[in-house]
């Protein structure tokens, strides 16, 4: 897993592929070539008002990517939060985001056969 830089923030949010939602967060996705998930953070202030609570979230969104990483197929991520983050406990957060990598999964394993079919 690699941290995205600046303008590959911009390529996943013009190129999504894949729009993962969540309670809270929502998850933008779309293929790349380096054959490993790499993933970006956007959490603001406007939704999280205390960087405790920010940096909790972002050690709990990296470490459940970790753990799922080698179920992931090679694309780029960025997580947004949103209204009402704050509210969730951690393991409501947790079980968020195990459901959104499975879905992520899921769905990439659907547009693969899909693009296996149509070639």
């Amino acid at each position: 897993m690699r941290i995205l830089s600046s303008r590959e923030y911009g390529h996943v949010f013009e190129a999504a592929c894949f729009k993962i939602h969540g309670k809270g967060l929502l998850a933008l996705a779309c293929p790349n070539s380096c054959g490993h998930v790499r993933v970006g953070l956007v959490f603001s202030r406007k939704n999280m008002k205390r960087a405790v609570d920010r940096n909790l979230l972002k050690r709990l969104t990296r470490e459940s990517i970790r753990l799922r990483q080698h179920r992931l197929p090679a694309v780029d991520i960025v997580v947004l939060s949103r209204r009402g983050v704050t509210e969730l406990d951690r393991t409501t957060l947790a079980q968020q985001l195990s459901g959104m990598w499975r879905r992520l999964e899921k769905d990439a394993q659907k547009r693969a056969l899909a693009n296996a079919q149509t070639a």
